[in-house]
């Protein structure tokens, strides 16, 4: 195996990559809640009630959340002693070797991509509703690809589109307007936990488990997509005045506040209705609609659109940052790592990264997208957690400005729940991600192996 990297701390003044640090801690909560509190509220908190957990999805989140918890603290262990545009990618490079670098870079532009697109025909589907609600009908064949009986998602593509040009325009442009739409969908949110709370039934809560705890651990798995978010916030170490401070506590704040958010909506969502009608596009508004409040439902149709819109913008955010960083390092071609000087964004990454979205968000149906997701996060999340241990015996003297707490136990619990929730998707997903594997390991040892930058030293 190759050498590794020797690790630098993290420089708070001098970014080597172009890179411009604008973004505060404030910007960096706000990162992680606009990428965190999205399709998980909006779309997956009913399609997995009604599909896996019942009203006990509630206890899913708790459980995905724990899960999540443990491997954040890893995650801001390695972005405040490593850091790098890449996020786990640039960790394991430092630390672990290039071929399972490539390993989780890989997994992480499946995360990225994938989930962006996902998150893009949910959005469709908020704003078909809307366009529903005042009497206009957007043709089924412009709302679904081919494998869902349409011609392409139409609204999906255009939305990608639209931030594919804002994310060009620069970074702290793209933060701003994430921390006011961020503003917008909490609001959103606020408005339908007062509003449920004054037409709650508690029937609707019985039985409270109706798939046992294995459906408890399904459901968790299947909305461990919601909490993705929080890992977009460590790709931003680049762009973080104070990197070493900020990150960790973008990362930590993000995932606690989301958290109890997702806990209520899920408990007042499935205490106004049954559970076993949540299996649809667009669960709260449709909630909302079955009890007559038609304003409110435009209210928070308008909140997902925006929710959804910045979730999508980070992830989008996210992907160019990992694939800025790969193609630094010469695993993939170098053109897509040059900075326009006139922005400090990486424009050929962000219009590549566009493209392979907006084919998927235009072609490939969502419940295939969220799952094959999840494998390639918790894939990801899983090496993270293994990689603070195995950086802490190899380099014990390295500077970590912050430290996980009770360790080597929350890396290790990290590690074997993220195996856990892998274990409960399904065996077609499987399939799907191994498929992936193989074409990415086909690159590596076809283009990334002889050109990396490691390849060049002597």
């Amino acid at each position: 195996m190759k050498k590794l990297l020797r690790i630098k701390p993290v420089s708070h003044t001098q970014n080597e990559d172009g890179l411009k640090r604008c973004l505060h801690a404030s910007d960096l909560i706000l990162l992680g809640i606009g990428a965190i509190i999205g399709a998980g509220v909006f779309v997956l908190t009913g399609i997995a009630s009604a599909t896996q957990a019942g009203p006990a999805i509630t206890l899913s989140f708790i459980v995905a959340g724990i899960v999540c918890a443990f491997t954040a603290l890893c995650y801001a262990e390695l972005a405040a002693s490593i850091g790098g545009a890449g996020s786990a990618y640039a960790y394991a490079y430092a630390g672990l070797g290039e071929i399972i670098a490539w390993f989780i870079g890989w997994n992480l532009i499946l995360e990225y991509g994938m989930s962006t697109a996902t998150i893009a025909v949910g959005w469709a589907g908020y704003v078909n509703n809307v366009f529903q609600s005042v009497g206009l009908n957007i043709p089924h064949t412009l709302l679904a690809g081919p494998l869902a009986g349409g011609i392409i998602n139409l609204p999906a593509v255009l939305i990608v589109a639209v931030l594919m040009i804002l994310l060009c325009v620069g970074t702290q442009q793209s933060a701003k307007f994430n921390s006011i739409i961020v503003f917008v969908k909490l609001l959103a949110i606020a408005v339908f936990l007062i509003v449920a709370l004054f037409h709650i039934q508690p029937q609707n809560w019985t039985p409270f488990m109706p798939f046992g705890l294995q459906g408890v651990m399904n459901g968790a798995a299947l909305i461990f997509f919601s909490y993705i978010g929080f890992d977009a916030v460590s790709t931003a170490a680049d762009e973080a005045i104070n990197p070493q401070k900020d990150i960790p506590i973008g990362i930590i704040v993000s995932l606690f506040v989301c958290t109890l958010i997702y806990v209520a909506v899920a408990g007042l969502l499935t205490g106004i209705v049954s559970y076993t009608t949540l299996n649809v596009d667009s669960p709260v508004s449709a909630a909302l609609l079955n009890l007559k409040q038609n304003f409110v439902a435009a209210i928070v149709a308008a909140g997902a659109i925006a929710g959804l819109t910045t979730t999508i913008l980070v992830m989008f955010y996210g992907l160019t940052r990992v694939f800025f960083a790969i193609s630094q390092d010469g695993l993939l071609p170098k053109f897509f790592a040059k900075i326009n000087p006139k922005t400090h964004t990486p424009i050929p990454v962000i219009i590549a990264s566009g493209i392979i979205i907006m084919i998927a968000a235009g072609f490939v149906p969502i419940g295939a997208l969220a799952e094959i997701v999840n494998l390639g996060t918790l894939a990801a999340f899983t090496a993270v957690c293994i990689g603070v241990i195995i950086l802490r015996v190899r380099q014990p003297n390295l500077e970590r400005p912050f430290k996980v707490p009770f360790y080597p136990i929350t890396p290790l619990l990290g590690t074997l729940f993220c195996i856990y929730l892998m274990i409960h998707l399904p065996k077609l997903t499987w399939e799907r991600y191994f498929v992936w594997i193989l074409f990415g390991f086909f690159i590596y040892f076809a283009y990334s192996f002889r050109h990396s930058r490691l390849a060049k030293k002597p």
